[in-house]
C-alpha cells in the first residue's frame, strides 16, 4: 500500500511539473512616465468680504447687510451671474476689551463678517472687479484662484504624453541592458489638475484696474506601465 501511495505522488508531480515549466513567471519591466500640458486660466475665483462692527449687533448687522447690497449690485453690475455668487461664511461675533488684573474683559461691542465666493469667466475683468468689490463697499480680500474651466481636453493630452514619456524611459533601460520591450501587462494612473493658487491677500484702489497677474495652470497626469520583455 505504502509503495502505491508513492508512486502515485512520483506520477503525479511528473504530470505537474511540465505544465509549470511550460508557464514560467514572466520577466518585467516597469517605469513611471509624466505628461503635462500648461495653458492660460479661463476662470477665476475671488473670495472677498464685509467686516464692520457697532455698539450694538443690531447697528453691526444693519451696517454689513447696507454694504453687502452694493455689493451684490456691482457683481451684478459686472454681468456676474447669480449662480457664480455663494456666500461662505457670515459670523457675527461680540467684542471685548483685553482686560487685566484689576480690569476684567468688558463688552465693547459686536462685529459682522459676511464673506462671498465670486466666481468670473471672463479672466480679463479680475482686475475690474475687484476695484467694483472695493468701491461698493468690500473691505477683505481672502486671495484669489485661478482653474481651467473643461481640463478634460488637456488631461487626454497630459495622459498621451505620460505614456510616450514612459515607453521612452523603458526603451532606453531596455536597449541598454540588453532586452526588448514585449506586450504591456498594466498601466495605473494618478496625477490631474493643479490645484488653483492664490495670489493676493489684501489688495488697494487704484485709479487704473488692480494690475492681476493670471500665470498659466497645469494639468498633469502621471503613469505606471509594466511592460514583459524577452
Amino acid at each position: 500500500m505504502k509503495n502505491r501511495l508513492l508512486l502515485g505522488l512520483a506520477l503525479g508531480a511528473a504530470l505537474i511539473s511540465p505544465a509549470l515549466a511550460a508557464d514560467p513567471v514572466p520577466r518585467t519591466l516597469s517605469m513611471n512616465g509624466h505628461g503635462e500640458v500648461r495653458t492660460a486660466p479661463d476662470v477665476a475665483t475671488v473670495n472677498a468680504g464685509v467686516t464692520t462692527s457697532a455698539p450694538t449687533a443690531a447697528a453691526a448687522l444693519a451696517a454689513n447687510s447696507s454694504r453687502m447690497t452694493g455689493v451684490f449690485a456691482a457683481l451684478k453690475k459686472l454681468g456676474v451671474a447669480e449662480k457664480n455668487v455663494q456666500t461662505t461664511g457670515f459670523n457675527i461675533s461680540p467684542q471685548y476689551t483685553n482686560g487685566d488684573n484689576n480690569n476684567p474683559r468688558r463688552l465693547t461691542g459686536y462685529q459682522v463678517n459676511n464673506e462671498v465666493s465670486v466666481r468670473l469667466e471672463d479672466v480679463s475683468k479680475v482686475g475690474a472687479g475687484l476695484d467694483a468689490l472695493v468701491a461698493a463697499g468690500a473691505n477683505q480680500m481672502n486671495g484669489i484662484s485661478f482653474d481651467i474651466a473643461a481640463p478634460a481636453p488637456l488631461l487626454v493630452r497630459a495622459r498621451a504624453d505620460a505614456i510616450a514619456d514612459a515607453r521612452s524611459r523603458a526603451q532606453t533601460y531596455a536597449g541598454a541592458a540588453g532586452v526588448s520591450l514585449g506586450a504591456i501587462l498594466s498601466i495605473s494612473e494618478g496625477g490631474g489638475a493643479e490645484p488653483p493658487r492664490p495670489l493676493y491677500k489684501v489688495m488697494a484702489m487704484s485709479a487704473a484696474p488692480t494690475p492681476v497677474a493670471a500665470g498659466q495652470q497645469s494639468v498633469t497626469a502621471d503613469v505606471s506601465v509594466v511592460w514583459e520583455i524577452h
